[in-house]
């Protein structure tokens, strides 16, 4: 007699992580990364720290195009469904690598080179400034 055991797609998916660089970056080049990343049957995860980032940038009068950028992102994430998560660190970069260190399945979606270069996870990045691409 043969059985089998089905498993829920929650617990198969593989889930991403997007920081900060990476979520304004990809508002700035109009890449509609909800839709790319759930093409990909991938389930997306933003620490509450990287969101308040952004809208630390979209309130600050010190960098008026990134302002805009934070701002079109947080009318991006109001649309859209994804997971939020606390980090519980003071850092959101070290809290990132941190994570993904302790969870070697996570894809980190990240532009930052000192983040790239801590975790040994499959990353999501940004390529010729129009796709997306996991390395």
């Amino acid at each position: 007699m043969l059985s089998f055991y089905i498993l829920n797609s929650y617990e198969i998916m593989k889930k991403v992580i997007l920081d900060t660089s990476f979520i304004l970056s990809c508002a700035k080049q109009k890449i509609d990364f909800f839709e790319e990343i759930e093409l990909r049957g991938l389930k997306i995860l933003i620490p509450a720290e990287v969101i308040k980032e952004i809208k630390s940038i979209a309130d600050s009068k010190k960098i008026p195009g990134a302002r805009a950028s934070a701002s079109l992102s947080l009318k991006i994430l109001e649309k859209n469904s994804y997971e939020k998560i606390n980090l519980s660190s003071k850092n959101v970069d070290k809290g990132i690598i941190k994570l993904a260190n302790e969870n070697h399945r996570l894809i980190v979606a990240t532009l930052d080179a000192e983040i790239k270069s801590k975790v040994p996870n499959q990353k999501l990045v940004i390529r010729e400034k129009k796709k997306l691409e996991i390395i």
